[in-house]
């Protein structure tokens, strides 16, 4: 009982190395370490851990580890109820280390306390840290609570077995909690403070919730489909803004190019205008407003319309209205999401969900990989201009995004023509969602090109089976199902391909925000509204 009260005065008398246990001991406080070849990865647990086996079930087993360490890009979860499903995780960043890890054990003589060894063994290199670093998401226990009593859901709610119908039938409260409560895992100070920016700029906007920054004004007219007046003047903020930024002959041309383009045909999409000019996108936002306006709703919804000039009162705009194609994909069409050679513009992978995390610092510099250094040569222009497949439809082409805006006049094919002028001379009224056509006439118009576009795929790819047809016997009485289409209809980006076929590698379509760019907070209501209508 002394001995352990009393204070040890060790010293380090002698260290030895077990990778070179054949050479002499080296005496001293310092030691050569022969590395070995060993990547380890460190996980720094946020707890006491007196079972190892429990503490890998918290981390979802050994199987799970080695799945989160080959994706760079996740996180890895910490559940301290691994057998509740409910049980939100705690997540651990990851980090690159390079740190040592050392077997170091200390030998003590019973007789001469002073007498310490100390024996060191190099296990390793560790190339990977996780770090817990911040706080558990809410968490939210299956119990439900009546008359201030409270009962487990779980053997209720949690199958652990396979179950009859009479099981799935019996009255349960609902439980329904959501996949995370919190976004983020960090605390932030939050001090309530008014946005002192957007009360400047924006004193009598409606909006609830603040902006980043004060939306940046290129003064289009926006007109819906039950406007009764048109304007015939741009606004006076879009000419100054316009002739502020036109300061060179190219631009100067680009205005002329694009009045005369609107004196030919009175309504063009923006893709089809930068098909047809080089200018920089920028300031094609801010030259548009001064031509044109932008028609919210109705057949021309999307479309530029030349200033003064009413789409509603002419037959003669029927070839300039839009169609908004989709792509078709599901199994009941021919060919599944994965055979679909166009890309989608979105993916799941992007999203930054709470057990992921993007890494948006560059990679580092290497000068092995240095590129060559090239003079920039003056003879090669720099072009913005799109192909022509970005608006126009032909035979055996398949469109570079899986959603297209085409305008009536711009769809090159005889029998869609046909259907188009079948009214031709007769028309009468002219409808919000067909126009000058004859009722019905948008969606035969996809069917058409549906059904081109599933031509195309399957003469490029062979092996896309043919869709089942059902055969129904004769004695069974025959029953009309009405199946909704399960369409993944998805936005595709900018230009890429033009008659042959390729794969759309997903740039960026601006038709599909074009409105974001120009519309204010109540535009972009209207705007949604109409969408969901257009489309319902």
């Amino acid at each position: 009982m002394e001995q352990r009260g009393a204070r040890l005065d060790c010293t380090l008398q002698e260290l030895t190395i077990s990778s070179t246990a054949d050479s002499a001991a080296v005496p001293g406080s310092s030691a050569t370490l022969e590395l070995k070849d060993r990547r380890l990865v460190c996980v720094e647990y946020p707890g006491v851990v007196r079972n190892e086996d429990v503490m890998l079930q918290t981390l979802g087993g050994e199987q799970t580890l080695s799945s989160m360490f080959s994706n760079p890009n996740r996180r890895l979860e910490l559940r301290f109820r691994p057998k509740d499903p409910f049980c939100h995780p705690l997540c651990g960043n990851r980090f690159p280390s390079s740190n040592l890890l050392l077997k170091v054990r200390r030998r003590v003589r019973k007789n001469d306390p002073k007498n310490v060894k100390i024996h060191m063994d190099f296990l390793g290199v560790i190339g990977t840290t996780y770090k817990f670093q911040g706080m558990a998401d809410f968490q939210c226990l299956a119990v439900h609570s009546e008359n201030g009593k409270e009962t487990s859901l779980y053997d209720k709610i949690v199958l652990r077995k396979s179950e009859n119908k009479e099981f799935f039938e019996q009255p349960y409260p609902s439980f329904l909690p959501p996949a995370t409560f919190s976004r983020l895992d960090s605390p932030v100070d939050y001090y309530y403070r008014p946005d002192v920016i957007i009360k400047q700029v924006m004193p009598n906007s409606k909006s609830v919730i603040g902006l980043n920054r004060a939306r940046r004004p290129h003064n289009a007219i926006f007109v819906t489909f039950n406007e009764t007046s048109i304007p015939s003047q741009c606004l006076e903020a879009a000419k100054k803004n316009w002739i502020r930024i036109s300061l060179k002959e190219g631009d100067r041309l680009a205005e002329e190019n694009l009045r005369q383009m609107f004196e030919s045909r009175p309504i063009w999409s923006r893709n089809a205008v930068k098909a047809n000019i080089n200018i920089h996108p920028e300031k094609l936002k801010l030259l548009l407003p001064v031509v044109a306006y932008y028609m919210v709703t109705g057949p021309w919804r999307s479309l530029w319309v030349r200033l003064g000039y009413d789409p509603r009162k002419t037959t003669q705009s029927k070839m300039y209205q839009m169609l908004d194609f989709r792509i078709r994909c599901s199994t009941k069409h021919g060919y599944s999401l994965s055979d679909l050679p166009v890309k989608p513009k979105r993916s799941a992978l992007n999203y930054n969900l709470s057990i992921t995390f993007n890494k948006t610092a560059p990679p580092p510099a290497s000068l092995t990989e240095l590129p060559a250094q090239t003079p920039p040569s003056t003879s090669e222009a720099v072009t913005y201009q799109l192909k022509d497949s970005s608006y126009i439809f032909q035979e055996n082409m398949l469109p570079p995004h899986r959603q297209m805006f085409y305008q009536l006049c711009d769809l090159h094919v005889d029998s869609v023509r046909e259907l188009i002028n079948r009214n031709d001379g007769s028309e009468s009224v002219c409808d919000e969602r067909d126009g000058w056509c004859v009722i019905g006439t948008t969606d035969l118009l996809r069917e058409i090109i549906s059904n081109m576009v599933k031509k195309v795929i399957r003469a490029n790819r062979p092996s896309v089976p043919e869709p089942p047809q059902k055969h129904r016997r004769k004695r069974q009485s025959c029953r009309q199902e009405d199946e909704e289409e399960d369409d993944d209809y998805e936005d595709e980006d900018d230009d890429e391909d033009d008659d042959e076929f390729h794969p759309s590698e997903g740039s960026e379509n601006e038709m599909e925000t074009e409105m974001l760019d120009y519309m204010t907070e109540e535009q972009t209501s209207v705007a949604d509204e109409s969408f969901s209508a257009d489309l319902s």
